[in-house]
């Protein structure tokens, strides 16, 4: 679990989606990683909050972003490893 301060962690769009985690972590950098305290199976990924971010977070609910399979599939792998490395 990561330790910031409130101010800090504003500063952070706090992700648990998975399939939305894998679609940002092909464009945007996760900056952590943080467990529910309570749900310790839960996951959260933090982006730094962006303008850019904010866009490609509505285009995916809108259902407009198109990614490539193999690449969505090869970053699926990798954002798992980082959550199962991370226990």
């Amino acid at each position: 679990m990561i330790r910031m301060k409130n101010t800090q962690i504003n500063d952070y769009e706090r992700i648990s989606d998975l399939s939305l985690i894998v679609v940002l972590s092909m464009f945007f950098s996760a900056e952590a990683i943080d467990r529910d305290s309570e749900n310790t199976s839960r996951v959260f990924f933090l982006f730094k909050k962006s303008d850019a971010l904010d866009q490609l977070i509505k285009s995916y609910w809108k259902k407009e972003v198109s990614v490539e399979p193999q690449a969505f599939f090869n970053q699926l792998k990798s954002i798992k490893a980082r959550i199962y490395s991370s226990q």
